[in-house]
């Protein structure tokens, strides 16, 4: 039986566990151990379709590991990887926009001012579309803050 003073020292520590058990996520969304689940983010621009990504051409980039189909494609990413990695981490564009984040689908994706968004499926890439400018803003105005 806890006595007063363990009960009140015992709920004196539990914002701080709280807030332990509880990490940011990661900068980058990974799924099976790759960025865009092992898709090559450059093939996006230069073949305008996502593209597997090959463990032999592999790159770590902001804490993650991205597969590149050629070394090639590798060499542009290196290069310069904010032109290339999708905006918000790979997390779901819409879903920061509103505030929070998802997971995504290499399918849904797009390419809006030289920068890949994507989606958590394409059903949401499609409300998405209805008002990129507007949900780039929103989001943008809400990363980071959303891997808090």
């Amino acid at each position: 039986m806890l006595t007063r003073r363990a009960l009140i020292g015992s709920l004196a520590v539990t914002p701080f566990l709280s807030k332990a058990a509880f990490a940011a996520k990661p900068e980058v969304f990974s799924d099976g151990g790759f960025a865009i689940r092992g898709i090559d983010p450059v093939a996006y621009f230069e073949k305008s379709m996502p593209v597997k990504g090959a463990e032999s051409y592999k790159a770590m980039w902001m804490g993650a590991t991205w597969l590149f189909e050629n070394e090639a494609n590798l060499a542009t990413f290196q290069a310069d990887p904010e032109a290339f990695a999708p905006k918000y981490g790979g997390y779901c564009a819409y879903a920061v926009s509103k505030g929070g984040t998802a997971t995504t689908d290499p399918e849904a994706w797009t390419i809006f001012e030289d920068r890949l968004y994507l989606n958590f499926n394409t059903t949401v890439r499609g409300i998405w579309s209805e008002d990129i400018p507007g949900n780039v803003s929103k989001a943008d105005a809400n990363w980071p803050g959303v891997l808090a």
